[in-house]
């Protein structure tokens, strides 16, 4: 199914349509929308940031009064029995049994209403919106990571393929080498121990494919895990955008992007979402110490009330009505140094928020330091291992002709063509680097947003 949408691919998964053996392609940008859809860090990490905004909610919800209702019901049977009592007059009188039931009713109404608490609620809420906004960053960092994992896999899956074709490539032109010399030894024009050297080289061949093969197909169930997809199924990854030919001008403008390191710098600690983040924590940080000190403050408090009194049955129950309002302070003036335990501990919460924010710019300059060297390493590798083939290929075709004719052993043209071939790996392997490499720059800078 070519060039399937990702939305196509959901509704099939939702389904149950993708089924064990169907082959599916994705191209990157479909395999990074399925992971961005089905990863499960990135449903974590939304879920956590669906339950900081509750907190939000619930710190704003300080500054509302908190209103609430009550009624109640009871029964009572009284059963006493008969007894007997002197009066003052000399004469006894029995009392008679007496049996009762009564039923009680009441309800009522309450609010309360904190007009002053020593600025605790704007500490709370300061808190619950810097820890919000950081878990939503966190949440755009993770987005970002695993968009790169998915892209460095998928670069891994085509990587693992062009040299399995390498590999196939060369057991074929070995095959072919063995055919013409497996014929010349029958009639003597080469010795049989050519035949038999030759017959091992194309043994070990195969060998080798059957190792780039499994390396492939591990490669794409790593693919396939990471992404959310069901490793059961069958799919092939190919994108006609990612071209193994890159051309001088091209290598010179993506370096030209990344010539001013001060300028990336800058860019990187306006984009990266978790420096945002680790600037909230300070944020957060700061509130708490606001929200610690709230203790060293009285507290002012507004209630009121409304009843209906007891009553022995439901009709009567509006027969006794109170009303009550008032206010409410108290201050705390002295508790065993805990509020001083709790702003220290604040305060020191705030410092280390302080040190941590100073180390996350250290490390994305880290970061985006050794991301440019990479990316540079990469380029130059790219270049080398072009003039390498180029060599590689034209030394193969002499040995050749040479063993051909007769001038230059079975060994000089083994060794040319296993030569020829870590050239070709060299060539794939630098191809995949740059691309990975150029990635892992933008990834660092962390301006892309999914």
């Amino acid at each position: 199914m070519r060039g399937v949408k990702p939305a196509a691919i959901t509704a099939a998964l939702c389904c149950g349509q993708i089924l064990y053996g169907q082959t599916n392609n994705l191209t990157l940008d479909q395999a990074t929308q399925v992971a961005l859809e089905h990863n499960q860090t990135i449903v974590q990490a939304d879920a956590n940031v669906g339950a900081a905004q509750a907190g939000v909610m619930s710190a704003y919800g300080g500054y509302l009064p908190s209103l609430s209702a009550n009624g109640s019901w009871g029964r009572y049977a009284t059963d006493k029995a008969a007894s007997s009592t002197t009066s003052f007059g000399g004469g006894t009188f029995v009392l008679p049994a007496n049996k009762s039931t009564i039923n009680q009713f009441s309800t009522g109404i309450n609010a309360s209403w904190t007009i002053f608490d020593g600025f605790n609620r704007q500490g709370q809420v300061g808190q619950a919106t810097s820890r919000s906004v950081s878990t939503e960053q966190n949440a755009s960092r993770t987005r970002q990571s695993i968009v790169f994992q998915t892209q460095s896999a998928y670069l891994n899956v085509l990587r693992n393929e062009q040299l399995v074709k390498v590999t196939d490539e060369n057991l074929k032109r070995d095959n072919r080498q063995l055919e013409r010399i497996t014929e010349s030894a029958k009639v003597g024009a080469a010795a049989q121990a050519d035949v038999y050297r030759q017959a091992s080289t194309v043994a070990a061949d195969e060998y080798s494919l059957i190792q780039a093969q499994a390396t492939y197909d591990k490669s794409k169930a790593d693919l396939v895990d990471l992404i959310g997809l069901d490793v059961g199924s069958d799919y092939s990854f190919s994108d006609p955008s990612i071209s193994l030919n890159i051309t001088q001008a091209q290598l010179d403008s993506v370096s030209a992007l990344y010539g001013n390191f001060r300028d990336l710098q800058q860019r990187s600690l306006a984009a990266r979402p978790d420096y945002r983040s680790a600037q909230e924590t300070l944020n957060q940080a700061q509130s708490g110490v606001t929200s610690a000190k709230s203790s060293y403050f009285p507290s002012l408090t507004a209630n009121a009330g409304y009843s209906l009194g007891t009553a022995d049955q439901l009709a009567n129950l509006s027969d006794t009505r109170t009303l009550n309002w008032g206010l409410r302070i108290s201050w705390t003036l002295f508790d065993g140094f805990n509020t001083n335990a709790n702003v220290q501990s604040a305060v020191a919460n705030r410092r280390i928020a302080e040190i941590s924010l100073v180390q996350a710019e250290r490390d994305i300059y880290a970061q985006l330091k050794k991301a440019l060297l990479d990316f540079d390493a990469a380029r130059k590798q790219y270049e080398v291992s072009q003039k390498g083939v180029t060599s590689a290929t034209e030394d193969r075709k002499i040995a050749e002709e040479k063993y051909n004719l007769g001038a230059g052993t079975l060994l000089d043209l083994l060794t040319a063509n296993a030569n020829l071939v870590q050239a070709q790996v060299n060539l794939v392997n630098a191809v995949y680097n740059y691309i990975t490499a150029k990635k892992n720059v933008d990834y660092t800078i962390g301006e892309r947003s999914y």
